[in-house]
């Protein structure tokens, strides 16, 4: 944070985003990949740093910042242990990727076999004054078969002086050949808590006030991703100013609060049809986006199935964790055969939303559906009382 204020300016004067002024420049400052960290960390301490690295996960989990903070660790440290100053010459130019020895390439636009010939004509010549001359390709899943066989030979057979990692967010479109010659490490989705955390770090070093429910909000809201909650973040605080509220969060999102989504779960465990189309009708009208909400009532009815059926607190991605008694008591007032139907009833709504122009209505078809839903879980217990040879339960 030494070249960049709290507005976001750097020492030529340009705004730099929150996402690029907070990407973690070592592995300390790496959030949610401890394991991966210190696997690569061993590595160095052990001297066994392979040739060829992937990096898979979904996107904004840290994959490219970890590949940028490994090459630092093998070209400006020095050290078995891998540590090396953020600051020095050679690892501020990697963070600019400016550094002649570590090349950036895009997978996506960079794709052909022409500039794979190039990358090993290049891969030749030794590094100018690092250990290691590395290649990091992101996206490399774009690279064409052609593109795939040409890399394969600098793969074989790599000069000693060269490393690869590869970053993708669709490993299965490499090809085995390519695949059986690669360290591979999984990148899961960061944790909520631990996205929370790095939330209130900003917010205090930007000079932020934010309502910690806000800030919940935004990181159940990036699913894993690190990144998509930063960008999240920063269009709140073109949006909300100094004070992040929670009401900014869903004004910008399209999203419904807490309450109406207990409101239609209310009215579809009551199966009360005209109510729920009322719920909707106000939704809209409060500015909900129908796409989001439907989103949302699909995670809401998620987490109730999943306490209904005993799940852990920690298991919940969409409610707020002060409403967990009620979700659980509804899911199992409902019974699980109901909530598993009105899910694939909601599911099959928004996939249909997604190619048509009336998604109101097709939200609507789904509400209703669900409330006119019969009762699967009395079913169920009747159709086992007369295989059993019992009574009927009342």
């Amino acid at each position: 944070m030494s070249s960049t204020d709290k507005t976001g300016g750097n020492s030529s004067g340009k705004y730099t985003v929150v996402a690029r002024r907070y990407r973690p420049k070592t592995f300390s400052e790496l959030v949610g990949q401890s394991t991966v960290a210190q696997a690569l960390l061993n590595a160095i301490h052990t001297h066994r740093v392979g040739h060829a690295y992937l990096f898979t996960g979904a996107r904004g989990v840290g994959k490219t910042s970890t590949a940028r903070i490994f090459a630092k660790a093998l070209n400006a440290s020095g050290r078995d242990d891998g540590d090396f100053d953020p600051n020095s010459d050679i690892a501020l130019a990697i963070d600019s990727g400016e550094d002649m020895d570590v090349i950036e390439i895009d997978g996506a636009s960079n794709r052909g076999i022409d500039e794979i010939r190039q990358l090993r004509a290049n891969a030749a010549v030794r590094p100018s004054r690092s250990p290691f001359k590395i290649y990091i390709i992101d996206e490399v899943h774009m690279l064409t078969m052609q593109a795939f066989n040409a890399l394969l030979k600098t793969l074989e057979e790599p000069p000693g002086h060269v490393k690869f990692i590869f970053c993708t967010t669709d490993p299965e479109k490499i090809p085995i050949t390519v695949l059986s010659r690669c360290q591979r490490f999984d990148f899961p989705p960061v944790q909520t808590d631990q996205i929370l955390g790095r939330l209130k770090f900003i917010c205090e070093n930007e000079g932020i006030q934010a309502d910690e429910a806000a800030l919940h909000l935004i990181a159940r809201r990036a699913a894993g991703s690190m990144r998509d909650s930063q960008s999240l973040l920063e269009q709140l605080m073109s949006f909300g100013g100094n004070h992040i509220r929670v009401e900014d969060v869903h004004a910008m999102l399209g999203t419904a609060d807490e309450s109406r989504l207990a409101s239609f779960a209310l009215r579809m465990i009551e199966r009360d049809a005209a109510g729920a189309l009322r719920e909707l009708h106000t939704a809209v009208d409060e500015g909900a986006d129908v796409g989001q909400l439907a989103e949302q009532l699909l995670g809401y009815l998620r987490d109730m199935m999943a306490l209904s059926v005993g799940a852990t607190p920690d298991l919940i991605r969409t409610a707020n964790p002060n409403s967990i008694d009620d979700l659980k008591e509804w899911g199992t007032s409902w019974g699980t055969s109901s909530l598993l139907s009105a899910l694939q009833i909601l599911d099959e709504a928004i996939v249909k939303m997604r190619h048509s122009v009336q998604s109101r209505v097709l939200l609507e078809i789904a509400l209703v559906q669900i409330c006119q839903m019969q009762d699967l879980q009395a079913l169920s217990d009747l159709i086992e009382a007369f295989a059993t040879g019992q009574s009927a339960p009342p």
